[in-house]
């Protein structure tokens, strides 16, 4: 690799307890295996991240059994010549618990950055271009954001940004009342500074939660948003 620049992508997968409406399908096959325009779910944000600049890893974090996932992740290592590897959680802990649990084995690279998607999501995902974008904000972490309806954006994580500068001013998951068009899309990107964040906010509170002192800027996108609930 040219430039001593790494990147890793960690993939939140999930578990068995969630998908509960695709079941009787979930009970067969992990979500994430589930397929989607000819590939498994999983196989679309994987794609993704090998169009990252000096990608180093891929980590794909659950709590589904190893033996699920053994073949596929072997798979997609040869198929994609990229290390991509399993890693199963002990109890499910949430997109930021499950990269805390695991920032050790995540930081073995030392990268520079590190990107963080949730597998059901489909999208454009301009993962390139949201990587130029987080060097130029200078913050700890950009957030892929999509403008929606008004009528279905209670439906997910609703933001609101500064018009001129992009950064993250507020945020609330799936509020009763509006409060904004523009939707978390799950993508993210950050400084490995995101760990010690983390560990304020643990320290700080009960259990692991994403902290409103996270420096956040938003990238914003205009394609479709597929989200798999």
């Amino acid at each position: 690799m040219e430039n001593s620049e790494k990147v890793v992508a960690v993939i939140m997968v999930g578990g068995p307890t969630k998908g509960t409406r695709f079941r009787p399908l979930s009970f067969n096959i992990p979500k994430p295996l589930f397929p989607l325009a000819g590939q498994p779910m999983v196989h679309h944000p994987i794609s993704a991240c090998k169009r990252i600049p000096n990608l180093a890893q891929i980590y794909l974090i659950g709590f589904y059994e190893e033996r699920e996932f053994a073949l596929y992740v072997s798979s997609i290592s040869n198929e994609l010549k990229l290390p991509v590897r399993y890693l199963k959680e002990d109890k499910p802990r949430g997109s930021a618990g499950g990269l805390y649990y695991f920032r050790d084995i995540i930081m073995e690279d030392s990268p520079s950055h590190i990107f963080l998607l949730n597998c059901d999501v489909c999208c454009s995902f301009p993962l390139p271009a949201m990587l130029d974008a987080h060097k130029r904000y200078g913050g700890m972490g950009t957030m892929l954001v999509i403008k929606v309806s008004a009528e279905s954006a209670n439906q997910f994580g609703e933001l609101v940004a500064d018009p001129t500068t992009n950064e993250l001013l507020h945020y609330t998951e799936k509020p009763e009342t509006f409060v904004s068009n523009l939707i978390n899309c799950g993508v993210y990107v950050f400084t490995p500074d995101i760990f010690t964040a983390i560990d304020d906010v643990y320290i700080n509170r009960e259990g692991i939660g994403w902290s409103l002192s996270i420096t956040f800027y938003i990238l914003s996108i205009l394609k479709d948003l597929c989200c798999m609930n």
